[in-house]
């Protein structure tokens, strides 16, 4: 028995990193799953679910565009009757300096992990209404609480926006049993964070993890799967009375009162 058995959940930015951890797990729990993300290589990982014995969906969606994401929730309640979990995962992290960048640079971060999120709660939330309730689960990050390097300002307010669009959102929709959390992210090992090493270290990508873990009081970097776990957790009735929350996912990283790479 999974603790999501019987629930039906969307999960964006799917294809690949944590929102690939996400629906690998919410599967795994019992949950019949519908990938989405921009790229067809979505419908490859809702594949690969398949194959391995879950029910899964693959839907290319961009979650910038409202009528896209309606067309998502209207898929999954035309398979599977009802939406129980969103998971809010899709998401865009691009460094700049912010007197050099335009503001093109900014708009793109809005766009994508601010009012993705809001067209994506606006199209789902009213199913899980329907369903007599459900719960929300947001991909923010440690990033805006704390920011460790420069060119971080595009990303980090949008990060911190969604803290308290969670808090807006389950205030407002607690009266419908509808819960809204969100996981904050540190350094968790995804093809984003690979990319970055290889740029900093190309003679050896693995040194620049190294660095990286060796600032992580834990020692090393998260995997999309434990976060994968929380936000299962997050999303079951085992959290029944668990919403407007942040939960910081580190591994200690944001207990140093300064934070220093490497060392």
């Amino acid at each position: 028995m999974g603790k999501l058995d019987n629930k039906v959940a969307i999960v964006t930015g799917a294809s690949k990193g944590i929102g690939s951890g996400i629906a690998q797990v919410f599967a795994e729990q019992g949950a019949r799953v519908v990938l989405a993300a921009r790229g067809n290589d979505v419908l490859d990982a809702a594949a690969a679910l398949r194959d391995a014995g879950y029910d899964a969906q693959g839907v290319q969606c961009d979650v910038t565009v409202p009528e896209d994401c309606a067309r998502l929730v209207r898929t999954t309640t035309d398979a599977y009757g009802r939406v129980d979990i969103l998971d809010c995962n899709a998401g865009i992290c691009r460094l700049g300096s912010f007197l050099e960048e335009s503001d093109s640079w900014r708009d793109a971060h809005i766009d994508v992990n601010i009012n993705g999120v809001w067209n994506m709660c606006k199209a789902a939330i009213p199913a899980m209404i329907d369903a007599g309730g459900g719960a929300v689960v947001i991909t923010s990050s440690v990033t805006g609480d704390l920011v460790a390097d420069p060119g971080e300002a595009a990303y980090a307010m949008t990060k911190a926006a969604l803290v308290g669009l969670t808090k807006a959102l389950a205030r407002e929709f607690a009266d419908r049993h509808v819960r809204v959390n969100c996981i904050c992210p540190g350094y968790i090992r995804t093809p984003l964070v690979e990319g970055m090493a290889a740029q900093s270290d190309p003679d050896d990508p693995e040194r620049a993890i190294g660095a990286i873990a060796g600032a992580v009081p834990l020692g090393r970097l998260g995997t999309p799967h434990e976060c994968g776990e929380l936000c299962a957790f997050l999303a079951s009735d085992e959290a029944s009375y668990i919403t407007g929350t942040q939960v910081v996912i580190d591994g200690g990283s944001t207990l140093p009162e300064t934070t220093s790479m490497g060392q």
